[in-house]
């Protein structure tokens, strides 16, 4: 019998706003979209926060054992600042600024997204799409849109009619707690409000202007998709027109989230999701990160060391305990002080994986084992709480240090079910992995390096250039960065 019969898993729905008792749709079988990354520049922190979470609810799933089609799509063309300036096309802005194409600024940005994950430890998605590769069903979609009077053509751009929508016995707004009259007056003048009916109303298709580089042939003319219109066609191509769960950061709720529903419903005549999930957001000491204000930091820079807010670097595996350590819906903040705490607690766990080895079944248990699983469970199944289930790691932590001091004893069968829980939820569900004094490791790599610079240093002395070039070229291979200054040579951890 799967796992799962004997689980009740309960989910925060946002549409709702109540934790609700998960049914799929389809009895084992769950499917589920989380809103990809936008890939004009480097993934941010806030970013990996949120599909590590949803990294954690497709593991906990899987150990259910449900069969997941898990689909995370690439954003790779029509995401505005606004809905509406095409002058502010992300990835034409950025292919200017770096002048490259777009699409090599897609395919540069796409594979810094996916290896930075990698070092966290994600599984990959069942299937990625990308929105360049799915114009021709987007293209449909807004065809049918417009031929059952959800949506109107003007001026070479296309436009989802709200008005006609919430005519229609529907509500947009429903996820967010809008109504129209708020939407229409909190609406900006933007570029392409005279071409909409009302203010409200979304972009499907926008007209490309002749300078626009990213177009595509369509029947309103040359243009390029919308940004919402994007994932309802690729959600429902590969997860039909109803699923299980939707998931992204709480600044996707409205307007993306809002109109996916909208165009679903409009589209289909059915709710096109059944739970909706969001992420909450990430500070750094106590303040909102942002490049305007300079309180920013890369992922790869808080675990290269290369940054001026935190004290030393930090393993993924130390970052990624750090960010369990928050529920997915509550604020996440980072500092140094936390991420010192969360390098001692995750050590503390480590070690105990390694004691756990070293115990001897008794004849007789002493320690209460089923109720600590079921209690490390019904963490899980509150909403995926994963602080909880820290907590009952760490009770379990208690139990080994007993176990190993002989104050406390197991029987063969309880310390393997025992063993099995404990590196489960820690290596299987939590993801993470099994490094070995983390600390000393990086005191040690730190240590290798310096030697190294210092040998280049010897070797540039002695003009020996060919010496300093092999040095240099040959950490690179290793993704150590060398940066010469006037104090010195440092160095940063790719």
């Amino acid at each position: 019998m799967s796992l799962y019969k004997n689980q009740s898993l309960k989910i925060y729905n946002s549409l709702s706003g109540e934790k609700e008792v998960f049914t799929p749709i389809h009895e084992g079988t769950i499917g589920m979209y989380v809103c990809g990354p936008t890939v004009y520049s480097n993934v941010h922190l806030g970013n990996v926060r949120t599909f590590m979470s949803f990294d954690v609810i497709y593991r906990y799933l899987l150990h259910l054992d449900f069969k997941v089609r898990y689909v995370r799509n690439i954003t790779d063309a029509g995401h505005l600042t606004d809905d509406g300036n095409v002058e502010n096309d992300r990835f034409v802005k950025q292919s200017r600024l770096e002048k490259l194409e777009p699409m090599e600024i897609v395919q540069k940005y796409s594979v810094d997204f996916r290896k930075v994950l990698d070092h966290f430890n994600f599984l990959p998605p069942t299937i990625e799409p990308t929105a360049t590769g799915h114009i021709i069903e987007q293209i449909e979609l807004t065809e049918k849109l417009i031929s059952l009077g959800f949506a109107y053509e003007s001026s070479g751009s296309v436009y989802f009619d709200v008005a006609a929508y919430n005519a229609k016995g529907l509500n947009y707004g429903e996820l967010s707690n809008r109504n129209i009259d708020e939407l229409i007056a909190n609406t900006r003048d933007l570029d392409g409000q005279s071409e909409k009916k009302n203010p409200q109303d979304f972009a499907l298709w926008k007209n490309a202007s002749p300078a626009h580089i990213m177009r595509w042939n369509s029947p309103w003319g040359d243009g390029f998709p919308g940004w919402h219109l994007e994932c309802t066609a690729m959600s429902t191509k590969y997860l039909g027109e109803t699923f299980d769960i939707h998931g992204g950061g709480m600044d996707l709720k409205f307007p993306h989230h809002e109109c996916e529903i909208a165009q679903g419903k409009a589209c289909n005549g059915v709710t096109p999701v059944n739970y909706w999930m969001h992420t909450n957001m990430l500070t750094m000491n106590g303040l909102r990160m942002s490049k305007s204000t300079g309180n920013y930091i890369l992922p790869m820079e808080l675990v290269s060391g290369d940054n001026t807010f935190f004290e030393k670097p930090f393993h993924p595996n130390i970052v990624r305990f750090c960010f369990l350590q928050a529920h997915y819906r509550s604020v996440l903040d980072i500092s140094n002080d936390a991420m010192m705490a969360s390098e001692k607690g995750f050590n503390r766990l480590m070690e105990a994986v390694k004691n756990l080895k070293e115990i001897t079944p008794q004849n007789e248990s002493t320690l209460d084992i089923s109720r600590w699983k079921k209690d490390c469970y019904e963490a899980m199944n509150d909403d995926f709480n994963t602080p909880i289930l820290i907590a009952h790691l760490f009770e379990g932590v208690r139990c080994i240090n007993i176990l190993k001091e002989g104050t406390a004893a197991l029987n063969s069968e309880d310390l393997k079910i025992f063993s099995q829980t404990f590196e489960t939820f820690i290596f299987d569900v939590l993801g993470l992995q099994n490094v070995k004094d983390t600390a000393a490791n990086t005191d040690k790599v730190e240590g290798l390096v310096n030697i190294l610079i210092e040998m280049r240093k010897m070797a540039r002395a002695n003009k020996d250039f060919a010496l300093s070039d092999q040095i240099r070229n040959q950490l690179i291979e290793l993704g150590i960065q060398l940066k010469d200054g006037k104090e010195g040579t440092s160095f940063s951890i790719q």
